[in-house]
């Protein structure tokens, strides 16, 4: 099967979520079908230096843009538009999809998330359709409006909700398949967008458990990490809550305790956070794995967003104990409060879970020993790969007897 997969970010180096997820997921249809891939390339991404992409593409073409960017607009022309503003066609694209789906006969086209689906669809009608999206964006939009106070706050969330879950039931019909990476997302597909009866799968987060495994570095006592940049909101959002919050109450009971917060801080503001000399922003590391391995514990304070938190299974395959909150913990249906991860939502109770686990070292290694046990076992990319391999495989040949 020759395969067109449309990525909105260049997945290598795989230095994020959306990378990671789309590399394996790559690497999962090269071992049976040819795949071109078309992406955009911008902060991080390295078009120059293929990496294994190489390998595992026939062909490879990205575009030097960051969309995010390039389809910036203000508050008031993003609130009055019909669409998301992130979902509006570039040129550069455009272009570079039309050529190749001129010359050459896809028998399917997968567009990673929503940023890429109108290329998708500039295809043939008798191509097979597919959307890897990674968040459900009516699911966000409602639990936004729910979480506001004030009329005012209440009926601009309450339009964007609405506005989004029509576009989402518009354009996800015109899809042989859609899939999403936690069942509550999934659920909010078939419950939410109205008229939509199409087909949902669930695709979940996964990690490399022979690339990430325990005792890659020497743990560093009373030690806490963050690995998720904070250019991104909800990361934003989940180290303003704890450094205001938690982390205070930890220091009164753990004074040498330290927090180390990788990723990304360009353009973010750090005067919004509650930073002190016990806290470390690292800026882009390399290889993620040698702070979350040299932690004590890995916290997961989430409150927004959709998705799952594949910084989770990173830290459980890297044998550090986590902690997290319900929202951070979401979509990963087999981990078990108290068997395999800390869960807790007010920051008093948080910041207790943490203490209670920098003081127990037994109960870490439980904690370690179980949750990389349940990863190998639920969690690992060569499974999930296979599973969305066969999924595309099965919608492929359902449009072949339509």
């Amino acid at each position: 099967m020759k395969v067109l997969f449309l990525s909105t970010w260049y997945p290598y180096p795989a230095d994020n979520g959306s990378k990671v997820r789309v590399y394996h997921l790559l690497r999962a249809l090269a071992q049976k079908h040819d795949v071109t891939l078309l992406s955009f390339a911008f902060d991080t991404a390295r078009p120059e230096h293929p990496g294994e992409l190489g390998c595992l593409c026939r062909d490879i073409h990205p575009v030097s843009l960051n969309p995010f960017r390039f389809n910036r607009a203000s508050r008031l022309r993003t609130f009055l538009s019909p669409r998301p503003m992130t979902s509006r066609p570039i040129p550069a694209m455009r272009k570079l999809v039309a050529r190749h789906a001129s010359v050459d006969p896809f028998h399917a086209v997968i567009a990673s998330t929503g940023t890429m689906a109108e290329y998708a669809l500039m295809l043939p009608q008798s191509t097979t359709r597919i959307l890897e999206e990674h968040n459900s964006s009516t699911r966000w939009m409602r639990e936004r409006y729910e979480e506001q106070a004030t009329p005012l706050q209440r009926f601009r969330c309450w339009a964007s909700w609405q506005k989004t879950r029509r576009y989402e039931a518009r354009l996800f019909s015109r899809f042989d398949l859609v899939t999403m990476v936690s069942e509550q997302d999934r659920q909010a597909c078939c419950s939410q967008l109205p008229g939509f009866r199409g087909r949902v799968e669930l695709i979940s987060n996964g990690v490399d458990c022979r690339h990430n495994r325990p005792g890659l570095a020497v743990t560093r006592p009373d030690s806490l990490v963050f690995n998720g940049s904070l250019t991104y909101s909800a990361n934003y959002d989940a180290m303003r809550w704890f450094l205001a919050e938690s982390y205070p109450l930890i220091k009164a009971q753990v004074p040498e305790v330290s927090l180390t917060i990788t990723g990304s801080t360009k353009n973010v503001d750090l005067g919004g956070l509650q930073v002190d000399e016990s806290v470390r922003l690292t800026g882009y590391v390399d290889d993620v794995r040698v702070p979350v391995s040299e932690a004590t514990i890995c916290v997961v304070p989430i409150r927004q967003g959709g998705g799952t938190r594949i910084k989770i299974l990173e830290a459980m395959a890297l044998g550090t104990p986590v902690v997290a909150t319900s929202k951070g913990i979401e979509g990963h249906d087999g981990v078990v409060q108290g068997e395999h991860a800390l869960i807790a939502d007010e920051p008093a109770e948080f910041a207790q879970r943490v203490v209670e686990l920098l003081k127990s070292p037994e109960r870490r290694v439980r904690l370690s020993h179980n949750a990389r046990r349940l990863v190998e076992e639920r969690y690992d990319w060569v499974r999930i790969g296979a599973q969305f391999r066969e999924l595309c495989e099965a919608a492929f040949e359902a449009r072949q007897q339509t």
